[in-house]
């Protein structure tokens, strides 16, 4: 096999994995120096240590340079500085990615940011989930561990071992199956390695998963020590992403992968398309939805406070609130991964709204790109591209806000047509020129006279300090906790654990794959998609189209269908790293990743000069070489069983 493969059981390795510290924000815990295997599985106290090492290879989603979807893709810019933001990610969204090193290799760890980031492999991962599972599945070895504990963690590590699997193959399709680890005195040709197909890869995963669901818990009891533990709603969440994966047209009929084989002649992909994968992805989203809620989950409501605000600003907190409060008090999130914090994420978002505020505490970097706000609806809840009733035709002209308007935008400001009429997520997830920005230390104690961004070039959130300004014009705000607070030594940000999965999430799922099972859309993927929208504020997807699209029939056909569900879920899962996977696994990123990275000329500063569109990049998308990440060329020479990626 690979490189992770050839040091199996080196216990050189071991000893340092067991003393990574990385898990010390997870419950606390330490692993300490173990000597030898034997000692760590003599007493429950050494095993919970390996067990939490286990853990401590979750990637750090909360982090904009260790989640792969923030930057790779096209959803958020940055600055060709760079200060103190060197994303790899976005490097490869330039066009740099390559075979001989490639960038944000999960394969070997390698290039995932700098730091303590690098060298988390996720085959290192899994080598750890095998050692933990021969030790712990043998009876005879942690005398003093229960039956039910016992149980318990054997089943957390394989949820651990089936994403770690499930990860490899979003990022590089068909991989190794490493189901135990092999020993010491392995010949050569054992430890070679190949590729599973693909197929073959998601039936292991899926078995994984369910031999850990019946023993994991429903909810979390102990909140003091456990919350970020695996549950059994967590499980079935990441069985249903499995399988919709699966079933989604890059790995289910994909004739661009025909002749992908192994050295041996054995095809990787079936590129027969079976319309059963979609079914059992409808039927593993259900019952994922059913069990979250039968544990309490629900979509996020902003629980009010004491200061006085407007039914505008109250609906900017829910949507926003349903990523960023924090999951002790939040029911949406059902797996919330407490060892990825978003401090640097919010940080690196985070426009000026004073001159009291330091600048390197506000850095400004993320920045959406023109399409991504186009994508938002209009506050009929339809496309702007679609919308009788109001005119986008114009949608780069100036306007002007005027009082109605000043909970969003500030009144007597002069700013796009684009900002005019959109929906509350629009408003809740972007920041621009001339947009509200209600946060917790509002000068007013209200949302009424309250910060605003000011982006052009001579004013305070401007393109005015090296390297940390905003390249677009746009600013996620949707990132960051309401509770920031503007400093003249500093800004304070409300640390939140980064939601790895939301119920808004599995809704949209669970519409996606019945909707594909169907001739045309049933009630249950209408009432899906409309619980999301009635949180954000938004008409029935039936009545929004007929009153206000002029393609009023489109939600009436399973075709039509599929079009509103992708950009609800483009929308809703804005900025948490979802769109990366989703337009890859839709086969759409060859028209999507085509297209012009655009903004406003962020340089200049007046009205006239500053809301002129500029082409900041043109990305060049490769089909089909970019579906799939590259493996590393040293890894081909050192296991000659393994092929790389096609285009590769």
């Amino acid at each position: 096999m690979a490189k992770p493969a050839l040091a199996t059981l080196a216990l050189g390795l071991l000893l340092s994995v067991l003393s990574i510290t990385s898990c010390k924000k997870y419950l606390d815990i330490v692993p300490d120096n173990v000597a030898t295997i034997d000692n760590a599985f003599t007493l429950r106290n050494e095993a919970e240590k390996y067990l939490f090492t286990c853990y401590s290879f979750l990637p750090k989603d909360g982090d904009p340079l260790l989640n792969v979807g923030f930057m790779a893709g096209d959803e958020i810019w940055t600055s060709l500085d760079e200060r103190e933001f060197i994303s790899y990610g976005w490097r490869a969204a330039r066009g740099g990615q390559g075979a001989e090193n490639p960038y944000l290799d999960a394969w070997n760890g390698r290039y995932q940011g700098g730091g303590a980031g690098d060298n988390f492999g996720l085959f290192k991962a899994i080598r750890n989930c095998n050692i933990f599972l021969e030790n712990v599945q043998d009876l005879s070895k942690i005398p003093d561990l229960s039956m039910s504990e016992r149980e318990r963690w054997i089943a957390e590590v394989k949820f651990l071992k089936a994403y770690y699997n499930f990860y490899l193959m979003r990022m590089y399709g068909p991989i190794p199956i490493i189901d135990t680890n092999l020993g010491i005195s392995a010949n050569e040709d054992e430890v070679r390695v190949k590729r599973a197909p693909f197929d073959e890869c998601v039936t292991y995963v899926e078995g994984l998963l369910d031999q850990a669901i019946p023993n994991l818990p429903q909810i979390i009891t102990d909140k003091s020590t456990e919350l970020g533990r695996i549950t059994k709603p967590i499980a079935l969440a990441i069985k249903a992403k499995l399988l919709l994966t699966a079933a989604s047209p890059l790995f289910n009929g994909n004739a661009d992968y025909s002749g992908f084989a192994d050295k041996d002649g054995v095809k990787l992909f079936n590129t027969t398309y079976d319309a059963n994968k979609w079914k059992k992805a409808a039927d593993a989203a259900k019952a994922a939805i059913d069990a979250a809620e039968a544990a309490g989950f629900k979509l996020y409501q902003f629980p009010g406070t004491t200061f006085k605000l407007s039914d505008t600003t109250l609906r900017q907190l829910t949507i926003k609130g349903a990523v960023t409060e924090r999951f002790n008090i939040n029911l949406e999130h059902i797996w919330a991964n407490p060892n990825s914090r978003t401090g640097t994420l919010q940080r690196t978002a985070m426009p000026r709204l004073a001159t009291t505020v330091v600048v390197g505490s506000a850095r400004q970097q993320l920045a959406p790109p023109l399409k991504i706000a186009e994508m938002f609806y209009s506050r009929n809840g339809v496309p702007i591209t679609e919308d009788k009733t109001l005119d986008f035709t114009n949608k780069y002209t100036l306007r002007t806000a005027v009082k109605s308007e000043r909970f969003y935008i500030k009144e007597g400001y002069t700013t796009a047509r684009i900002n005019f009429d959109r929906e509350p997520r629009f408003y809740a997830d972007l920041g621009f020129d001339g947009g509200v920005w209600y946060k917790y230390d509002s000068p007013t104690n209200s949302d009424e006279g309250t910060f605003s961004v000011e982006a052009k070039s001579n004013q305070v959130a401007g393109a005015n300090n090296f390297g940390w300004y905003n390249e677009t014009g746009y600013f996620v705000k949707k990132l960051i906790d309401w509770n920031m607070i503007n400093g003249s030594n500093g800004a304070s940000y409300r640390d939140y654990p980064w939601p790895q999965v939301r119920l808004a999430d599995l809704y949209l799922m669970y519409a996606e794959a019945l909707n594909e099972t169907l001739a045309s859309p049933s009630a249950d993927v209408y009432e899906y998609l409309n619980r999301i929208r009635a949180r954000a504020g938004l008409a029935t997807v039936q009545a929004a189209w007929t009153n206000f699209s002029n393609n009023p029939g489109k939600f009436s056909n399973k075709n039509g269908m599929r079009e509103i569900i992708q950009q609800e879920r483009l929308i809703e899962m804005a900025f948490e790293g979802s769109r990366f996977w989703d337009i890859r696994r839709w086969k759409r990123a060859a028209e999507v990743l085509n297209q012009a990275i655009t903004g406003w000329s962020v340089y200049q500063p007046t009205n006239s000069e500053y809301y002129r569109v500029r082409t900041i990049f043109n990305q060049n998308f490769v089909s089909p070489r970019d579906y799939l990440w590259p493996l590393r060329t040293y890894d081909l020479t050192v296991n000659p069983k393994l092929v790389q990626n096609p285009g590769w």
